[in-house]
């Protein structure tokens, strides 16, 4: 029953506060209720005024109107300090995953000042936030997305308690627009690509024997497949082989390079080694099943390899959603299971 109800609650509300980054408050979008110590504070009156009437008293009645009547005003200036309050999400923020995601919202005042305005999203809040009347002005919230993808809170609460904190006065925003989150970068091991820059890498060479490898020791995150295991047999020695007939283009970055290893935690090495290469300024390209980005360098190839590496086997949620990020595409899902990982 309880589940029902809220479900009816859901689909009323989403009804009434359509998703959009542009919400203008009004009385069709406002809710106003008692606080706890507004709740408190019409109990006492009550019980002033069932005392003034047992008592005949004019003084407790004085002053049970008096409170009443401030209770009332109190009541108006909550409402009017949201109504007429236009509120724009005007940049979705970009970010890692386990980090908190900016949304940039720009408020503008209606007639009347927006005064001790609160944005807020799961545990996360902005508080009191003065707008003037007439005047805007831009306020920051931070969510926190585990995970990479498209990122967008399902809704983000207005509120104001002004001027007593008896009676709060609140609405939402359900924006429109998608944060996009990074994979989270693991420290990539040593791996083989598989593409080439030309013809002239196309031939390998044989890989029996230690005759054309370079050979090192073992180091944590080197895959399992690369371990000369009969070396390892006979000296006890972890070593691994850099076959020369293995090498691909160290210009590319290659999806494929990682065999045996799930999605998640390919596009994670990946992103590692995009930063790595944005620091050291060398030319680049990143393959991904179904996409290529060519060779390039400088701070927008690094911001496009990230944003394809961050939502790379996901599509966008629909409007009519609530899911805070997007779903697993079916073509991602059938290349991944192709592959057998």
């Amino acid at each position: 029953m309880v589940q029902a109800i809220r479900t009816r609650w859901q689909r009323w509300l989403n009804r009434r506060i359509p998703r959009a980054d542009k919400q203008v408050f009004s009385q069709r979008n406002i809710f106003i209720l008692p606080t706890g110590p507004g709740v408190v504070f019409g109990m006492l009156l009550l019980i002033m005024l069932i005392t003034g009437i047992n008592y005949q008293n004019s003084l407790i009645y004085l002053l049970t109107f008096m409170l009443g009547a401030i209770l009332v005003a109190a009541m108006h200036q909550t409402h009017r300090n949201l109504a007429g309050l236009e509120l724009t999400l005007v940049q979705a923020g970009e970010g890692f995953a386990g980090d908190r995601i900016p949304f940039r919202f720009r408020a503008v005042s209606g007639r009347h000042d927006a005064v001790a305005i609160s944005l807020s999203c799961e545990r996360y809040t902005l508080s009191q936030q003065h707008v003037p009347a007439g005047q805007a002005g831009d306020m920051v919230l931070s969510a926190e997305s585990p995970r990479r993808g498209y990122f967008r809170p399902d809704r983000v609460r207005v509120e104001t308690r002004f001027p007593f904190g008896l009676l709060k006065a609140w609405s939402w925003v359900r924006p429109a627009s998608f944060g996009i989150v990074y994979p989270r970068p693991v420290p990539a091991p040593e791996a083989t690509g598989t593409v080439t820059d030309g013809d002239d890498q196309d031939t390998s060479r044989s890989v029996d024997g230690n005759d054309h490898a370079d050979m090192r020791p073992w180091r944590e995150g080197d895959l399992t497949q690369r371990v000369l295991w009969k070396r390892y047999a006979r000296t006890g020695q972890m070593v691994i082989a850099d076959w020369e007939g293995e090498q691909g283009s160290p210009h590319w970055l290659d999806y494929q390079a990682f065999p045996g290893v799930d999605q998640e935690l390919r596009v994670s090495y990946l992103t590692a080694q995009v930063l790595e290469r944005s620091r050291t300024g060398v030319p680049f390209g990143l393959s991904l099943p179904g996409q290529e980005i060519g060779p390039d360098a400088g701070p927008a190839h690094v911001s496009r390899c990230l944003k394809s590496l961050a939502v790379f086997g996901l599509e966008k949620p629909r409007d009519d959603s609530t899911a805070a990020f997007g779903t697993r595409g079916q073509a991602a899902g059938s290349t991944v299971a192709g592959e057998g990982v």
